[in-house]
């Protein structure tokens, strides 16, 4: 998937980009923890998935 997109989806919708990227489950939870108690550190992990 185009990098450009899977940043566009890390700030909409974190929990999806980290699935796209990493297929990992204990990501994807951990990235919907942190979107639960508050959108920035959800955004900031997905950045750093979809990034790194």
């Amino acid at each position: 998937m185009s990098k450009l997109i899977l940043i566009i989806l890390a700030i909409l919708l974190p929990p999806l980009a980290v699935y796209l990227k990493s297929k990992s489950a204990k990501s994807t939870i951990l990235n919907l923890i942190l979107c639960f108690l508050f959108w920035i550190p959800g955004v900031l992990h997905a950045l750093y998935v979809v990034l790194t």
